[in-house]
């Protein structure tokens, strides 16, 4: 990879956290303001990043344009979206839709609550697989001679008191996940926030993705989110739909989720 390319995608990076000055970005790359200055006007050039009147950068509005044209390009996201609508439509809550990539689950599409409670999750942001239902959800879909291996690379960051913490607890979950088809987060990922997740199959039953309500304590208590899980099924069942599943043709689909090795 060229030096200017290595400096300009670490330019994207950082301006994807928070907007940062010229002097920051050098500093950042450890070259002078100049060399950083001629990477800004070339981006700019073609929107990739901008400034305001404080001389801040921010990322551009073409950087979105691609992103969100990546996102549509999924099929998943894009069948499925009018379903979740209609689930936050008909929950008031948080809806989530995840998938599996690269041994991480990304978020790949959101709809915030429509009260005022905004959860931390963003679209293109890694949901921790020990501690999310989604997370489970798709690991659980691996077969199940990958789980140990899965289960003993991962962090084990302790989010909340509940957070799972050793690869046994996981392995543990991923049993009561695979055997109710179904999985949950109790305050594990934020505290107060409870979660219930769904798998979403294509038309080979392989799992997909994940579909999540989340729901803080203050709106709903845990047996209450328990309780919105058949709308959660339902509207997986019926993106699954959308993306050829038949159950009744395929009583047991697999296990194996698209694009795990």
């Amino acid at each position: 990879m060229s030096q200017s390319l290595q400096r300009a995608l670490t330019i994207l990076v950082e301006l994807g956290e928070d907007p940062k000055t010229l002097d920051q970005l050098a500093a950042t790359l450890a070259v002078h303001k100049s060399t950083v200055l001629r990477l800004l006007q070339t981006m700019e050039a073609d929107r990739f990043v901008t400034h305001d009147t404080g001389h801040r950068y921010t990322l551009g509005s073409r950087l979105f344009e691609l992103a969100n044209h990546a996102l549509e390009r999924r099929d998943v996201r894009t069948l499925g979206r009018p379903h979740l609508e209609a689930l936050n439509a008909d929950t008031g809550q948080t809806v989530h839709l995840a998938t599996y990539e690269s041994g991480e689950a990304i978020y790949i599409d959101k709809l915030d609550a429509t009260q005022s409670v905004r959860m931390y999750s963003r679209v293109g942001r890694p949901a921790p697989l020990h501690c999310t239902a989604v997370g489970k959800v798709l690991v659980a879909a691996h077969p199940r001679a990958q789980w140990p291996a899965i289960a003993e690379r991962l962090d084990y960051h302790q989010f909340t008191e509940r957070t799972i913490r050793t690869p046994e607890q996981y392995l543990t979950e991923l049993d009561r996940v695979a055997a109710q088809g179904f999985a949950e987060d109790h305050e594990e990922h934020e505290s107060f926030v409870n979660c219930v997740a769904a798998p979403v199959r294509d038309g080979t039953g392989a799992v997909v993705a994940a579909i999540s309500v989340s729901v803080p304590e203050v709106l709903l208590d845990h047996e209450q989110v328990l309780g919105l899980l058949p709308r959660v099924r339902a509207t997986a069942e019926a993106v699954s739909a959308e993306l050829g599943w038949n159950p009744r043709a395929d009583p047991r689909p697999s296990e194996h989720p698209k694009g795990t090795p």
